[in-house]
């Protein structure tokens, strides 16, 4: 099931955040910013860390491809 990231970029950018930052701020590593930026499936958690930093909703960060 193909998903996207892009909202995320998006968000970080208004937010005036670099993805070092908030990999780091988050706690995450960066095999998973890598596969944040391939559009690949990462964990659950690792999407709750990053809704917690940036204090938003896991639909605010991703979309799920339905086509």
């Amino acid at each position: 099931m193909p998903v996207s990231y892009k909202k995320l970029w998006i968000l970080l950018a208004q937010k005036d955040m670099s993805k070092a930052d908030l990999r780091k701020t988050a706690g995450f590593s960066s095999a998973t910013l890598t596969k944040l930026n391939n559009n690949e499936i990462v964990a659950l958690s690792v999407l709750i860390k990053i809704c917690n930093v940036l204090k938003c909703d896991i639909g605010d960060v991703m979309e799920i491809s339905r086509g």
